[in-house]
């Protein structure tokens, strides 16, 4: 009789959010490998519905407390394009750098607390401090300089308040901007040094022929804008599209295992990589020129392949970024004005894909005739690389059959965190008799004081209970998606009465 094996781990640690990995194997034959998504959805694209186009980059942030700039410039731009609105190049300008300060923070998070472990033998990043405490401080280091530019641009390092359609609600200082060049120049040696050590790690051989899937702009490394390019594989073919193409190539499909919708290419739903290995393979002629030689001799080869050395792209991309932030911050001769674009809210549909440190996330709206938003559709990096992740799975498994069952699944968590996967969901509002989606009823809004921007400045961190309601990271009460009331600030609002 032949053996079975199970390898489960529920929940994965040094992971956002919550996921579990499950695999059976009957001998030599793999039946199950799957990358489960358990945490509740938390309904974003339905809660967006009837909200102006101004509250929608707060409440977009709020998806990921690590990669809040991701969602708000998706949003933003992909609102613009709806409105008929063209951001001056200071304004462009200022969205880079401030996307900089997000790759650093959230890049240095992964390699230093939740990937090198892995490759040092450690359960923890705390574990890890006790042998290799410089590295993790540098780690902590370079996170704060990716917080401090989130904070001079954005207004703060979590959940950025100064961020709006059509450019930022004010201009930061050229003096603070100016101030941020030494940490840089230091975040630019250190991250040069970095990559000089995980290069040198030891990675499990693994060897998959990706369809890479990436922004790419003709002048720059992608991070704000660009068309969607595909290496292509053997059952699809390349592709090179605008945006706005992007719902006739790649659809979301639902699997009975995860509560997480998974991205696939089309026609033959086929998986696809987004992130750092595909953005190297598709961009590295567009990086910064310390960066790209940098890259070149880290003894990467080309096109990455092994999923484990995406620790070395992302130290790359460290690299890129406390370059571009440098160039910037050196040029940074003024305050900008305007500092925002004015719009008139109107009816129109847009989409828009940037690259979030974790991969392409893509955002699509449409505005009724009063500019309120009437459909929104958000595909986060992470439904789009679930399904690579799993054939990853089966193609890692026949290697690691050999080793016991503590080691073979150490490997398999390590292969499913080399995605650095956001465990974030913002699917639609199901109707739990019928399956069917249903608008959220109306409530009355807040008149806010002149100057307050509402959500913006109310602290709220929505997570989802499972049952549809909304707490914040007080455990108030913010939204019933059932519409009874709306609550923020410890101001309750009840709906209109029939």
């Amino acid at each position: 009789m032949t053996e079975t094996r199970r390898f489960t781990v529920k929940p994965l640690s040094r992971v956002e959010g919550e996921g579990a990995l499950r695999v059976r194997v009957q001998g030599d034959a793999i039946e199950i490998a799957e990358f489960n998504i358990y945490e509740p959805p938390r309904f974003f694209e339905k809660l967006l519905v009837g909200r102006e186009v101004h509250e929608v980059p707060d409440i977009t942030a709020r998806i990921c407390g690590i990669c809040p700039v991701a969602y708000q410039m998706s949003s933003c731009q992909a609102l613009e394009k709806a409105l008929g609105i063209e951001v001056t190049p200071e304004i462009r300008l200022l969205r880079r750098l401030l996307y900089c300060g997000e790759w650093i923070q959230s890049h240095a998070l992964h390699v230093h607390l939740l990937h090198a472990p892995d490759f040092l033998g450690f359960e923890s990043g705390l574990a890890m401090a006790a042998t290799h405490p410089q590295l993790v401080e540098n780690g902590l280091r370079l996170k704060a300089l990716g917080n401090r530019l989130l904070e001079v641009v954005g207004g703060r390092a979590v959940h950025p308040i100064n961020v709006t359609v059509g450019g930022f609600y004010k201009a930061p200082a050229a003096s603070a901007i100016r101030g941020l060049l030494p940490e840089l120049a230091w975040g630019l040696d250190t991250c040069l040094s970095l990559l000089e050590t995980v290069a040198r790690f030891e990675v499990p051989q693994l060897d998959v022929p990706y369809e890479s899937v990436a922004l790419q702009h003709e002048r720059e490394y992608p991070m704000n804008e660009g068309q969607i390019l595909s290496s292509g594989s053997e059952h699809t073919a390349p592709l090179r599209i605008e945006v706005e193409e992007f719902s006739r190539h790649f659809a979301e499909r639902q699997v009975p295992h995860s509560t997480a919708l998974h991205s696939l290419r089309l026609p033959n739903e086929t998986a696809y990589l987004t992130g750092p290995i595909a953005r190297m393979n598709l961009c590295r002629d567009q990086l910064p020129a310390r960066a790209a030689a940098a890259a070149e001799a880290c003894g990467l080869e080309w096109p990455i392949r092994n999923p484990y050395r995406s620790i070395v792209a992302r130290v790359v991309e460290m690299v890129a970024a406390c370059e571009i932030a440098s160039g910037i911050v050196r040029e940074a001769a003024g305050e900008i004005s305007p500092c925002r674009v004015a719009y008139q809210p109107r009816a129109g549909s847009g989409c828009h894909a940037t690259e979030a440190p974790r991969g392409l996330l893509y955002h699509r709206y449409r505005l009724d005739d009063q500019g309120l938003v009437a459909e929104a559709t958000i595909i986060p990096p992470t439904s789009q690389n679930q399904a690579q992740v799993e054939e990853d799975l089966r193609g890692l498994l026949p290697s690691v059959l050999a080793f016991d069952d503590a080691e073979a699944t150490r490997r398999c968590e390590m292969l499913i965190r080399s995605y650095d996967p956001m465990h974030q969901l913002c699917d639609p509002l199901p109707d739990p008799l019928s399956g069917a989606v249903h608008t959220r009823p109306r409530v009355k809004k807040p008149r806010w004081p002149e100057g307050h921007r509402g959500l913006a400045e109310s602290n709220c961190c929505f997570l989802c209970d499972g049952v549809g309601r909304c707490e914040n990271d007080a455990g108030q009460v913010v939204l019933s998606t059932a519409g009874h009331w709306l609550r923020i600030n410890a101001v309750v609002l009840a709906p209109p009465k029939d």
